[in-house]
């Protein structure tokens, strides 16, 4: 549900970033809490707004594997927030047990992932199912591959993955991002792809096979991957609002942007810090002033509506967007690049302005924020 947010207080005078961080961790274990359901083992698709109230909607396999990485990742007093007792390696169980009927590509990546943040002994399950639906040269998007590589990359340092699936895997990664621009295409060389949104690539496009190729340089010593997501990762930050702002739709052909539109929360204190810190971490680069400033902006918007973080509510919402027909400045401005590259619809700023806010929260924005902020420091 996207409505039109309050207008902020004349004044404000944000926290230290490392405090807010410190309360983000805390708010998103009592928000996963809220999203778990003890019935199905699983995790709601969402939280919304309704009426009043918040309202539980769905129930995600997908959202339940990045839930248990963040938790993996921040460390057992988070599970035991979240869960209690052992149950969520009950839950990783869970995932592992109908893997083989999993028809999604993706959702298999990272039920391996997560089986394997969770040291689970039967992750060759997922292994298994991954390896049959051979993600090397299906047609699939460029985050599933990416997740497939990520998880693939963790298995060979634990010493018990297959290291040809990795290399092909990375391989194909790597002959798909274009060179004039450094970005990822949404789909990867050999995949189906629509004429007309082709040459489009969003934000996800990019974090996601960053992280990855970072996991395969760390489990392999590649030093191409190294060199390709280091040039992607400065690219993407060149690419940053003034305020901070992680840009959503880009040329893949040019590294322009396309549409800025909606900025979403999950971009600003998660996806985005934990691709660059783990590529940091992976190559010894130093991303955490981009970081920064996204986690800034989401503190302070500076497209005059409130904070996305909602301390009565206890949630961080989804994003800020404009206020228009559902996707019509995006539709409009990846049919004006498509005829030109350089081709814009001026105006868009004033015709549809980005004062809404979408009141809704889900489970994989706080377990990536778990997962990107375990045990790192932020530099202002």
């Amino acid at each position: 549900m996207i409505q039109l947010a309050a207008q902020p207080q004349a004044t404000r005078h944000p926290k230290r970033l490392d405090a807010v961080l410190d309360e983000l961790k805390a708010l998103s274990e009592r928000a996963l809490r809220r999203m778990y359901l003890p019935a199905e083992r699983m995790f709601v698709f969402r939280l919304r707004r309704d009426g009043a109230g918040v309202a539980a909607e769905g129930v995600s396999r997908r959202y339940t594997a990045i839930a248990l990485i963040g938790l993996a990742a921040a460390g057992p007093e988070a599970a035991a927030a979240v869960f209690g007792d052992d149950e969520a390696r009950d839950v990783v169980r869970r995932l592992l047990n109908d893997v083989n009927r999993v028809e999604n590509v993706g959702d298999a990546a990272l039920t391996l992932w997560a089986a394997l943040a969770w040291k689970d002994a039967e992750a060759n399950r997922a292994s298994a199912r991954l390896a049959a639906m051979r993600p090397w040269d299906a047609s699939i998007p460029t985050v599933e591959l990416a997740w497939c590589l990520t998880a693939f990359s963790l298995q060979v340092r634990e010493g018990d993955g297959d290291t040809s699936m990795a290399r092909r895997t990375a391989d194909r990664l790597l002959a798909s991002v274009v060179e004039r621009s450094g970005l990822f295409p949404h789909w990867p060389i050999g995949a189906k792809a629509p004429w007309s949104r082709r040459h489009v690539s969003c934000f996800a496009d990019q974090v996601y096979p960053i992280q990855a190729l970072a996991h395969f340089h760390a489990a392999r010593g590649d030093e191409r991957s190294a060199a390709v997501v280091r040039r992607s990762a400065d690219r993407l930050c060149a690419l940053q609002g003034d305020a901070g702002q992680w840009w959503w739709h880009f040329d893949a052909r040019t590294g322009r942007v396309i549409e800025r539109y909606p900025v979403y929360a999950v971009h600003q204190d998660a996806m985005a810090p934990m691709a660059l810190l783990d590529l940091d971490g992976a190559c010894g680069t130093d991303h955490r002033a981009f970081a920064a400033r996204g986690m800034q902006w989401l503190i302070e918007p500076a497209e005059s509506v409130s904070s996305l973080i909602d301390r009565d509510a206890d949630l961080i919402w989804r994003k800020v967007a404009r206020r228009e027909p559902r996707k019509l400045v995006r539709a409009i401005q990846a049919t004006a690049s498509r005829i030109h590259p350089a081709l814009r619809v001026p105006g868009m700023d004033v015709l549809f302005p980005p004062v809404a806010t979408d009141f809704e929260c889900r489970p994989y924005h706080l377990g990536w924020l778990l997962y990107a902020w375990a045990h790192r420091p932020l530099k202002r």
